[in-house]
């Protein structure tokens, strides 16, 4: 072994594992609170966005597909386009996309088809 070698080694501080680990904690910690938890909460969001489908709802499809929930069934939906009816599942729909496209929109819609449900069920 060089000098240089055993007077480098000599100089480590003895308590260098401990604040090894100390710092390993805090990269978990900070994984946890900068990566996995925002994920999980976007995750429940998507998820209640699925729950919260409605028939006739406008919506967007993550290919791009523009169309009106027509049916809502256990293993998916009856999306109708101009084209025609096509079914994918519910995880097909994106809430950003919908949101961007029909946000202001599909809540004026979906309160003023509301509003006609109650004044026909009135009659």
């Amino acid at each position: 072994m060089s000098v240089l070698t055993v007077f480098l080694q000599a100089a480590q501080p003895q308590g260098g594992g401990s604040m090894m680990m100390i710092m390993m904690g805090v990269m978990v910690v900070g994984f946890y609170f900068l990566m996995i938890r925002p994920q999980m909460r976007k995750q429940k969001q998507e998820k209640k966005f699925q729950d919260d489908l409605k028939v006739g709802s406008r919506v967007v499809l993550t290919s791009g597909l523009h169309g009106r929930i027509a049916q809502i069934h256990d293993d998916g939906i009856i999306i109708e386009t101009l084209s025609g009816k096509l079914k994918f599942e519910k995880a097909a729909i994106s809430r950003e996309f919908t949101d961007a496209r029909f946000g202001e929109k599909a809540v004026k819609t979906e309160k003023a088809t509301d509003k006609k449900e109650i004044e026909t069920e009135k009659k």
